[in-house]
């Protein structure tokens, strides 16, 4: 394991279709409990104990992470940490200007903004609330005015959104701003997935090839998730995450700690392993590592290999993060 993904919340501020569609995520949906989700101390305590088992970076996640009050304060916790050499956030950018700044002097590294179109109907009615492209694109000018390194992902869906694949590349050439398309993938059980729905990656960069120069690289290193395309004028890179059509399970580095304490080892796995009865039952450092040793060391994930061969139920996004 390299990498660790922290769940800060399973709430969120949009309704996107393709994670929390708002015919389920709905008034009366019931979300975790304030006391259920892990404290700052426990959340640090469970990295320090995995960065001896090889984790070096650290990425919050959500639901929404901006909407987890104090978030400043548990990356400079983070921070603090011997090992953690990278501490990312990703966020769908809305409150992103107001916390730019703070998360910066905290000592955050990096931020992925979610932003699927500029165009501000399509906007508008994938993220489900009506909320306005313009204040996500106010986020990340403040990102990098306060030293941030940004990257923008968008998931591309067919008959929704694919006409702003040239658009958004664009844009981005133009601020030398790093994306990453991603295939629409079938994540939880709510979103009405269909294959149908998918624009590969090979199509991805069909469209693009017909007006960027495009050379691909090699892979930064082993567990890299997205295709990478360099422009030829070195201004920024182009990237395709292709969980659906090029799956890249055996190189998963990826262990993912929920909002309410439980350890996933696959983005599509249906149960975790709960840490936090252990975390607030006195177990000692040695017994929570070698419950993570033993999780880890038996996973056989491969969902995105074995998608339409087999079926299983499938933890939300909006709860155990992207």
């Amino acid at each position: 394991m390299r990498d660790l993904r922290i769940s800060l919340t399973d709430r969120c501020n949009f309704r996107c279709r393709y994670c929390m569609p708002v015919e389920v995520f709905g008034p009366g949906y019931r979300f975790l409990p304030r006391e259920n989700l892990l404290s700052f101390e426990e959340i640090v305590r469970m990295t320090r104990l995995l960065v001896p088992m090889g984790v070096e970076k650290v990425r919050l996640t959500g639901g929404e992470p901006l909407l987890r009050r104090g978030i400043e304060d548990l990356v400079a916790m983070l921070a603090s940490i011997e090992g953690v050499k990278d501490i990312a956030l990703t966020t769908n950018g809305v409150l992103l200007a107001h916390h730019a700044e703070a998360l910066a002097l905290a000592g955050l590294s990096r931020v992925t903004v979610s932003l699927d179109a500029l165009d501000p109907e399509i906007f508008a009615r994938m993220n489900g609330v009506g909320a306005k492209v313009e204040r996500v694109l106010a986020g990340i000018n403040a990102a990098q005015a306060y030293g941030l390194k940004v990257k923008v992902n968008a998931v591309i869906q067919r008959g929704v959104n694919e006409s702003e694949v040239l658009p958004l590349a664009r844009w981005a050439k133009e601020n030398s701003i790093d994306l990453r398309y991603i295939e629409y993938m079938d994540v939880g059980e709510t979103n009405g997935w269909k294959l149908d729905e998918v624009v590969s990656a090979s199509e991805l960069l069909e469209i693009l090839s017909t007006e960027f120069d495009l050379a691909p690289r090699d892979p930064a290193y082993r567990g890299e998730v997205a295709l990478h395309w360099g422009h030829a004028d070195g201004s920024c890179e182009v990237g395709v995450i292709a969980s659906v059509t090029r799956p890249f399970c055996r190189d998963c580095q990826r262990i993912r700690l929920s909002a309410d304490g439980k350890l996933f080892t696959c983005l599509f796995a249906a149960n975790g392993h709960d840490v936090r009865d252990m975390l607030r039952g006195g177990a000692g450092d040695d017994l929570l590592q070698a419950a993570v040793r033993g999780m880890w060391r038996v996973r056989e994930d491969r969902y995105s290999e074995e998608r339409g061969i087999v079926h299983r139920p499938k933890a939300e996004m909006s709860y155990l993060g992207g």
